[in-house]
């Protein structure tokens, strides 16, 4: 396996944000689709991309494509990939499946049919007639789109959002997926100060600080891909240490993160401290009302509730008071992600650019309310 099909899924909208992540990590010839860039890599690119991609969902080894209309052909097809090169007579495999605009709509089916072929290959192979898969996790898919079987392998594991740092969360938190977009898509730099007046469990201002410190995301977490057996075990240990040395303990940072719940609080302080940022992030507990700022050209982050996520009845009253808020700071820039479409109207101002995005499956929008540049000193 030297040269690999590699596929990086993403949330929908994030597409451009993760392709800039995949350039400044050096890849090439990418090509992107709704939800997934594909790209030609070796296998120790798969464990540079799940440690250090912030905004992608997960890491998928493309292990073949071709047309199937019928049960025979997906069979014939699947049997013909090289089982025994990728799975170990204990590999607990699992296969998974989808179908859209295609003649072989039951996924059911589609699962089951795929997995006697690979069942069929291997005991070829191993000459035994049960496989107990008692062995690490194998997450296979097959996909089909408008007659087109993909088959996959999952190098993730747990989706990349699980970061390994967020052992507790408050009510309906943001994937650290979507966060991180948020700090990227902003004109926030470390330089400057941040502020999340509505943090929940701090996913936005541990991912602000992360990025700052150039923390690699995946840390914290295993992969899937760790344990297979075609995989050499130096891979992950060498890019960690590498992760590690690109670290920056010296930087100084000034983030901000309250909230009104003290539960919230505690908990964002406690997954803020598993990574070692307690002393870079400032959490309090007050109302945003009571929140007092000072104007030296700060970025406001946050993700304030809206109905539809917790059922907050008086959302679009925090909104108002987010707005408010904005007007006795008019140098600082806000950003902020809601479900809300009247969000313009409540906050009291056009913004000066909104783009979709999706948290989960919920369609939100990232209003931005862009503030001075700072002034040269």
């Amino acid at each position: 396996m030297n040269k690999i099909d590699i596929v990086v899924t993403t949330n929908f909208g994030l597409e451009a944000i993760t392709k800039r992540e995949l350039l400044a990590l050096g890849y090439e010839d990418l090509r992107v689709f709704d939800g997934k860039i594909e790209f030609k890599g070796c296998l120790r690119d798969i464990a540079i991309l799940n440690l250090n991609l912030r905004t992608a969902e997960r890491v998928l080894i493309n292990l073949a494509s071709f047309k199937a209309t019928t049960f025979e052909e997906l069979f014939n097809k699947t049997f013909e990939i090289d089982w025994k090169e990728l799975i170990p007579v204990d590999g607990n495999f699992i296969v998974q499946g989808r179908s859209v605009k295609s003649k072989l709509f039951s996924i059911s089916d589609c699962q089951r049919i795929t997995e006697k072929a690979i069942i069929t290959k291997l005991q070829e192979t191993h000459k035994i007639s049960w496989f107990e898969k008692s062995g690490d996790r194998y997450r296979l898919e097959v996909s089909l789109f408008k007659d087109i079987a993909t088959i996959t392998l999952d190098t993730s594991g747990d989706g990349l959002h699980k970061r390994g740092y967020r052992e507790a969360s408050y009510k309906a938190p943001i994937a650290e997926t979507i966060a991180a977009a948020l700090v990227i898509l902003s004109y926030w730099n470390p330089d400057r100060m941040l502020c999340d007046p509505f943090c929940g469990s701090g996913t936005i201002p541990i991912e602000a600080a992360m990025i700052a410190k150039n923390i690699a995301p995946g840390l914290m977490r295993k992969f899937d891909s760790e344990n297979f057996f075609f995989m050499d075990e130096n891979f992950y240990k060498e890019e960690k240490k590498a992760c590690y040395e690109r670290i920056d303990y010296e930087k100084k940072l000034e983030i901000y993160a309250s909230d009104i719940s003290s539960a919230a609080i505690s908990i964002a302080k406690n997954n803020a401290e598993l990574l070692g940022l307690e002393d870079d992030i400032t959490f309090f507990e007050k109302d945003v009302r009571e929140i007092d700022l000072p104007d030296e050209y700060g970025v406001i982050i946050t993700n304030p509730p809206y109905g539809i996520r917790i059922g907050v009845e008086d959302a679009p009253e925090l909104i108002r008071e987010l707005g408010k808020l904005y007007r006795t700071i008019p140098t600082w820039s806000v950003y902020a992600i809601t479900a809300d479409e009247d969000f313009e109207k409540q906050f009291g101002k056009k913004c000066d650019r909104k783009r979709k995005l999706y948290n989960g499956r919920i369609k939100t929008d990232y209003y931005q309310y862009y503030g001075p540049k700072p002034e040269k000193k």
